[in-house]
Order: C-alpha cells, then structure tokens, then sequence
C-alpha cells in the first residue's frame, strides 16, 4: 500500500511497531500458530505459510506489522484492505491481532491500534473495521477504548468459498 513502506513508529511504551517484509516470517509464523491454537483457528503450517507470504511480499491487499523487541517481537497485527462506497473509499479490517499473553493488559494492543489507524488515515483509508467476539467483554471494552463502535444496523456476515 502506498505510503505503509516499512514503516517504524516508536510508541509511547518500550517498543517498536514495523511493518513486517519476507525476512520476519519466521518470526511470525510462531505468533500466528499460537494465535490459531488459541482461538481454535484449524490451519496447517503450509497454509498458513501461503496465507501469509503475499502479505510479507507487498500485496496491495493487506499488511503485516511486528511490534516489541526486534529479536523477540511481542504480537502482531494483520490489516486487509477493501473499498467502501459508503464509506467514500478504501477501508481495511483487523484481520489479526495478537499479544504475548505473558505481556497481556499493558496497553499494547491500544497504541498499536491508535498508530496504525493514524496512519492509515494518513494515507486515505477511511474506516477501520473489525470482528470481536459477542460474549468476550474484555476484548470488546478494548476495543471501545480504542474508539471502535458496534453499528446499530449491520452485523458482519460471511461465506465461505
């Protein structure tokens, strides 16, 4: 995505946020299985692999951002992007975010999601979207804090292909 290149922004707290290119996959892969096993996401290493590879390699369809220490990153979060009408354009969801659940309820997730959504906007995406649990209050009193909003008409539908 445009104006996203290897971005690096210093958050207010001890740590880092970079977008991640094809050299921190295996960095990544760990995240992502642990995530998965977590919420009971079933997918073999392979296809997470090819999942993921597009993304690290520059797809203008999403992104893929590393945050903690370089050696030893703390979570990560996955953006995809879309194109909203009624939005007046581009828009991206949260398609992952995860966080060492040692290094849980410190804000991270917070300033994660308050520097990319500042610069997605920068770069034109007008709305943030993303999936959260209905019973999982915690996740949800996060993501509230971190200025999202249930739309009163509109539930996210899938299917699947």
């Amino acid at each position: 995505m445009s104006g996203c290149s290897r971005m690096v922004w210093n958050l207010d707290m001890t740590t880092a946020i970079t977008l991640a290119g094809p050299a921190d996959a295996p960095k990544l892969l760990p995240l992502i299985t642990a995530f998965h096993a977590e919420y009971g996401i079933e997918m073999d290493d392979a296809a997470r692999t090819a999942a993921l590879s597009p993304l690290l390699e520059g797809s203008p369809l999403g992104a893929v951002w590393l945050f903690g220490p370089t050696m030893a990153p703390t979570g990560y979060v996955i953006i995809t992007f879309g194109w909203s009408m009624e939005l007046g354009g581009m828009d991206a969801f949260v398609d992952e975010l995860y966080i060492r659940p040692p290094v849980r309820k410190r804000g991270i997730a917070s300033e994660v999601l308050a520097a990319i959504s500042g610069s997605l906007s920068d770069v034109g995406v007008k709305a943030l979207h993303l999936e959260v649990d209905r019973e999982d209050e915690a996740t949800q009193r996060l993501y509230t804090r971190a200025h999202f909003k249930m739309r009163d008409r509109y539930s996210l539908m899938t299917r699947t292909l």
